[in-house]
């Protein structure tokens, strides 16, 4: 099924551009300077007054995974032909907690190990107790405040020991870094003379330190979402045709295909300097109608407002479909909307975005569900 839908996927961008009249080279593309680009197997050489570098990311991988066979990273989990039995990821970010979520629905026993104070470690600790709990009542051992120190391969298994508040030695059949993705920065690239910090640096209308020549997505180390790299890419493509377009990340939405799922946006409560200057309401999952006909409990809805305008700021979603619903508060950061304009914005019962409204009548106090 996975590979049937990246099929069609590349079936139908191909067709797109074809049908865009976008010329297509399926070849390994080297940068020979700001004009030119050689297409490596047939020799060709493109001449360009414009270049997007967007050639992405790959698994970070360390000392000591690096240096023990058949560990895995997040791309050779779909290379498996079948199911471990049990399976220790190390990192519980995003990538780690997705594919907790994965390995446990089909009954691996799974143990995440997190060197953060707790799973999650960029989204309110609010989020991370609720899917903490979710994982752990699917089966998941989560290990927090720890760090995996030794890694030994037996013939069938895995040795980890782990330092934290304790030792701890774990066992498992497989085992896959998820700490994240470094850019994918060919020496091509670095020799071009650009600028680079952690990633390709670009200012606000995707351009790097040399004209013409624009970087989107993970080769950034910016925000490496998917979503993200698209936008930036349209952003690089209207500057390229003469406009003057400015990157805006102030309502990005960060989706985490958990379960339930975890949708935020905006500023998060953790980042709150001066707390006095904010109003923040939640609504429970378990007060929703909808969400006790389909029996889920676990989740809520977190709305940030500024005290004195009212002025939406944040939203953090924890809840079957947050994905989606989480578009509602990426209008209202981006758009500047507040509280009152979509308190009076009629939303359909039953349904889990009355979760939404919820939280956005306890802002005032006028909550009427709890």
């Amino acid at each position: 099924h996975m590979n049937r839908t990246i099929t069609m996927s590349r079936k139908g961008i191909e067709h797109l551009l074809k049908k865009n009249e976008v010329d297509f080279f399926n070849d390994n593309a080297v940068i020979k300077d700001a004009k030119h680009v050689l297409l490596e197997q047939s020799g060709e050489i493109l001449e360009t007054d414009n270049i997007v570098i967007a050639s992405g990311s790959e698994p970070s991988m360390f000392k000591p995974f690096s240096e023990i066979e058949g560990v895995w990273t997040s791309n050779d989990v779909f290379q498996m032909e079948e199911m471990p039995e049990s399976l220790v990821i190390v990192g519980g970010g995003v990538i780690g907690v997705e594919f907790a979520t994965f390995f446990s629905s089909f009954r691996v026993k799974t143990t995440i190990v997190e060197l953060a104070n707790h799973i999650l470690p960029y989204e309110d600790a609010d989020v991370a107790d609720d899917i903490r709990k979710s994982l752990t009542r699917r089966g998941v051992e989560i290990i927090e405040r720890s760090k995996v120190t030794e890694v030994e391969k037996e013939e069938s298994s895995y040795i980890l020991n782990a330092e934290g508040e304790q030792e701890i030695s774990l066992q498992s059949e497989k085992v896959l870094v998820a700490v994240g993705r470094r850019p994918s920065i060919t020496e091509d690239i670095r020799n071009l003379g650009l600028k680079i910090d952690k990633g390709v640096v670009t200012n606000s209308n995707m351009e790097t330190s040399i004209d013409g020549v624009y970087a989107i997505g993970d080769i950034r180390a910016g925000i490496m979402l998917a979503h993200v790299a698209s936008y930036e890419g349209i952003v690089a493509a209207h500057n390229i045709a003469g406009e003057d377009l400015k990157m805006d990340y102030s309502a990005v939405p960060s989706i985490i295909f958990s379960s339930p799922e975890v949708g935020s946006t905006g500023l998060r409560e953790n980042e709150i300097e001066d707390k006095e200057r904010v109003e923040i309401a939640k609504f429970p999952l378990s007060a929703n109608g909808r969400a006790r006909t389909v029996l889920e409990n676990t989740g809520f809805v977190k709305v940030i407002a500024d005290k004195e305008s009212g002025r939406v700021l944040g939203m953090s979603i924890v809840s079957p479909s947050a994905t989606e619903l989480i578009m509602e508060g990426v209008i209202a950061v981006k758009n500047r909307l507040t509280v009152e304009e979509l308190e009076n914005s009629i939303h359909p019962h039953p349904t889990l975005s009355e979760t939404i409204l919820g939280a956005l009548e306890g802002i005032d106090g006028m909550s009427i569900h709890i």
